[in-house]
């Protein structure tokens, strides 16, 4: 389907649902939305800030870090999904997504150290630390910056640096037109958009539709939640535009000392695997895991990447602190296929 007759339709659809009085409707299931996010998250005023914040859980403690288009419930959503329930996990909304502040400094070492403030805040001393997509790049600083609090890092589908920068967004018509909704915060235009443009929004987030189509109904209901939960977009617009206007530099990898993970998949249409690669290669003895297939969403994968997630977290159970050589304790067992 051509980008303009995409758009045309849901124009269409949006026209007739205001007709059809859904609206309204759908205006009131925003003001629920906006009301439950708001309900189940809260604020801790930190020494970076203004963050907000979900917790919930029991166990070792995780810090996990979402994506573009995210906040604190992706979050969740994703420790659910990848770690499980046996976790005390903390789950931050990002700068500018919903009611986490831009400030002006945005700089990835800069949301670093207000991950750092908001554990501070929390009086936790240390984390397993999981940042995917794009909130890999605020992860990888984090381990760089606060080694002694990084008890583990695990890099999902990353936005990381590769030489080339090839990580983002593929620039085909489809995308740019959903990016046209995102950059004029177009809620209802976007819901429209779930309604008739499914394969385009899909495509969208860097997974080939045909995959997606041959998904077991739970994971398409998933992907289903995953599209409509960023709404309202309007609320993590600031975060979306500050993500993709951001320059991925060149990160100090080597001095991280943190047992890492980095997952990938060969068919992301996001293009994280050049990334996750140069990334596994510079951080010492890093394991890398990539899936041929499932797009950045990791398609059919979902039980093999908690239990890769797992299993590496069990070998590296017993690994609180580093030695002041910055050397890792024991060398990493190789990752199961």
């Amino acid at each position: 389907m051509q980008t303009r007759n995409w758009i045309g339709l849901a124009s269409a659809v949006g026209a007739a649902a205001i007709a059809g009085g859904a609206y309204w409707r759908y205006r009131h299931d925003m003001g629920d939305r906006a009301k439950s996010l708001e309900a189940k998250s809260k604020i801790a005023q930190t020494a970076k800030g203004m963050i907000e914040y979900a917790r919930e859980g029991s166990g070792p403690m995780a810090l996990v870090i979402h994506g573009a288009g995210g906040g604190y419930d992706q979050g969740l959503y994703l420790a659910h999904e990848m770690l499980g329930s046996d976790y005390d996990v903390i789950a931050p909304s990002r700068f500018g997504y919903l009611r986490t502040p831009l400030p002006p400094d945005a700089s990835h070492a800069d949301q670093a150290d207000a991950h750092a403030a908001l554990l501070d805040t929390l009086h936790v001393e240390d984390a397993i630390v999981m940042g995917v997509s794009a909130g890999a790049p605020s992860a990888i600083e984090f381990a760089v910056r606060h080694p002694e609090r990084t008890r583990a890092l695990i890099l999902v589908v990353p936005r990381a640096f590769d030489p080339a920068n090839e990580v983002g967004v593929e620039q085909t018509p489809q995308n740019k037109a959903v990016i046209k909704l995102f950059e004029n915060s177009a809620d209802f235009s976007y819901w429209a958009a779930t309604k008739v443009g499914r394969k385009q929004l899909v495509r969208f987030f860097g997974v080939d539709p045909q995959i997606e189509a041959n998904a077991e109904p739970d994971e398409r209901a998933k992907i289903t939640g995953l599209i409509a939960d960023m709404l309202p977009l309007s609320a993590r617009m600031p975060g979306i535009m500050a993500d993709t206007s951001s320059a991925l530099e060149r990160p100090d990898l080597e001095r991280i000392v943190a047992p890492t993970l980095v997952i990938s998949a060969e068919d992301d249409l996001y293009h994280t695997l050049v990334g996750a690669r140069f990334t596994a290669e510079h951080i010492p003895n890093a394991e890398l895991k990539v899936f041929k297939t499932g797009g950045h969403l990791l398609i059919g994968h979902a039980e093999d990447t908690r239990s890769a997630i797992a299993a590496f977290l069990a070998r590296h159970a017993d690994m609180k602190r580093r030695p002041p050589d910055g050397h890792a304790v024991e060398a990493p067992l190789a990752m199961p296929h």
